[in-house]
C-alpha cells in the first residue's frame, strides 16, 4: 500500500463543539480515518479545534491571542485536510464554519503564479449527528474549501446519521457500521492517490 517515493502527511480538524478530552463521536469518526490512513503508511494528526482560541474574522492573523495562525501553519503543512464536524441545526458546526471563514484569507495570498497557498492540497470531510443532512453538511464544506484552492477527490466524504429524532450517539456505537468502514475506506483510498499525484506534479497555475 505505501509509496516511499512520496511521503504523505494528513491533518483532521475536529470541530466537535466539545472541548478537551469530553467524548466526542467526531473524534471516534475521525480515529478510524486515521487509522486508514495508517494502513497506506500516512502519519498524521487530530486537533480539536474547541481547545484554541480562533478568533472570528477573515484574515490569517485576527491579533492578540488569536490561535488560528498557528493551526493555519499546520494545515499548509499537511498533504490532507479532513475537516470533520457533527450536525447542528442541519449545518456544519459554527466551529467547522469559523474554520472555513479563516481559511477565505487564501483567495488573496497567491504566489506568482497566482496560486493560494492551498493549491496541492487533498480535502475530505467527516460528518456525524442524529438527523439527516451528512450530503447537505459535506456539500457546504466542499463549496467553501475547494474555493479557496483545496482539491476534492471521489467520494471524499464518510458519515454516520443516526435515526430522525433518535438519541443514539456514533460514540455509543458498539462497532463500526460496514457502510461506514466502506465509505472511510474509500475517502482514504482516494485522497491518498490525489495527493500523490498532486505532490509530484501540481497545479501549474497562471504560468
Amino acid at each position: 500500500m505505501s509509496d516511499s517515493t512520496t511521503r504523505l502527511s494528513t491533518l483532521a480538524l475536529n470541530c466537535s463543539l466539545k472541548a478537551g478530552r469530553a467524548k466526542s463521536s467526531t473524534d471516534r469518526l475521525l480515529r478510524e480515518v486515521m487509522a486508514e490512513f495508517a494502513r497506506h503508511d500516512v502519519d498524521g494528526d487530530i486537533v480539536r479545534v474547541a481547545d484554541f482560541d480562533v478568533k472570528p474574522g477573515v484574515r490569517s492573523n485576527e491579533g492578540k491571542g488569536d490561535a488560528w495562525p498557528g493551526l493555519r501553519e499546520r494545515i499548509l503543512a499537511c498533504d490532507i485536510l479532513i475537516l470533520g464536524t457533527p450536525i447542528w441545526m442541519g449545518h456544519p458546526s459554527s466551529i467547522a464554519q469559523r474554520v472555513c471563514e479563516r481559511m477565505d484569507a487564501f483567495l488573496d495570498e497567491t504566489d506568482d503564479r497566482d496560486r493560494m497557498p492551498s493549491y496541492g492540497k487533498v480535502l475530505g470531510v467527516a460528518v456525524v449527528g442524529n438527523e439527516d443532512g451528512a450530503h447537505h453538511v459535506s456539500a457546504e464544506i466542499f463549496q467553501a474549501l475547494n474555493d479557496v484552492g483545496f482539491s476534492v477527490p471521489a467520494n471524499a466524504v464518510t458519515y454516520w446519521v443516526g435515526k430522525a429524532m433518535g438519541d443514539e450517539n456514533y460514540a455509543d456505537l458498539k462497532a463500526t457500521p460496514r457502510v461506514v468502514a466502506k465509505a472511510t475506506a474509500a475517502l482514504v483510498r482516494n485522497a491518498v492517490h490525489l495527493a500523490r499525484l498532486l505532490k509530484r506534479s501540481n497545479y501549474p497555475g497562471n504560468v
